[in-house]
């Protein structure tokens, strides 16, 4: 029988700060492909149509005010922010640790500084925005999209390398 990885512990890297102990949880980004019905004449029923890819999104929370996060707001660059998470998966059965790392690009659509009670901690939440996006487990990667770039690769393969060469670039 074999057990899953656990998530046994993470770090997050803000443009090359160490968040050790000052991340408190990662919304991870969601990969989801926007899709649309069509159904044209001479078929039975209606097949979904991919259109890419949906706006990719993070949320970071922090034990309190983070400065960092506040110099890179308002950023003009699409992917001024660099972000990278590195999680410890351990399985329960083997005790295999995986290294599982996501780095990100974007800037920040929202920064809540929570509300401020005196004697208690107040949770600091980030949203950003991404245009660059790479999972790696064990250092192989196995999804990395780049918005900006035309770049999309999965298992290894470029999905979008043939409508880059009918387009030219």
């Amino acid at each position: 029988m074999a057990l899953p990885r656990v998530l046994k512990n993470f770090n997050v890297f803000y443009e090359g700060y160490n968040f050790l102990g000052i991340c408190e949880s990662v919304e991870l980004p969601k990969l989801t492909r926007k899709m649309e019905e069509y159904r044209g004449g001479g078929m039975n029923g209606p097949v979904s149509v991919d259109l890419g890819i949906e706006k990719l999104e993070m949320t970071h929370n922090y034990g309190g005010f983070t400065r960092e996060v506040f110099e890179s707001f308002g950023a003009v660059k699409v992917g001024s922010v660099l972000l990278r998470f590195s999680g410890a998966c351990q399985r329960e059965d083997t005790e295999e640790v995986d290294r599982v790392e996501i780095v990100c690009r974007g800037r920040h659509s929202e920064i809540d500084a929570g509300t401020a009670k005196a004697g208690e901690k107040n949770e600091f939440k980030v949203v950003s925005q991404l245009s660059y996006y790479r999972l790696s487990i064990n250092q192989d990667t196995l999804v990395e999209i780049d918005l900006e770039n035309f770049v999309e690769k999965v298992g290894g393969s470029d999905r979008l390398a043939k409508q880059r060469d009918a387009l030219g670039i």
